[in-house]
């Protein structure tokens, strides 16, 4: 997941679920077009945050994400 990725590499983040369903693990969304798996984000809010637990970049895409 990113959140894995993300902590492989020293960054933490908080998250309590790792299911998708708390959004402790949200992060702005700076580029790229997102796989929600989540069940937290609203639409609107899909368009520039993404829950790192459970979403992925769509196939072919990098996404770019803050903390």
């Amino acid at each position: 997941t990113i959140l894995e990725v993300l902590r492989d590499v020293g960054i933490e983040l908080p998250s309590v679920c790792r299911a998708g369903f708390c959004g402790s693990c949200v992060v702005p969304l700076l580029e790229g077009e997102a796989d929600h798996r989540d069940t937290v984000l609203s639409e609107a809010e899909r368009q520039n945050r993404i829950q790192t637990c459970c979403s992925r970049a769509a196939e072919g895409v990098q996404l770019v994400i803050d903390r």
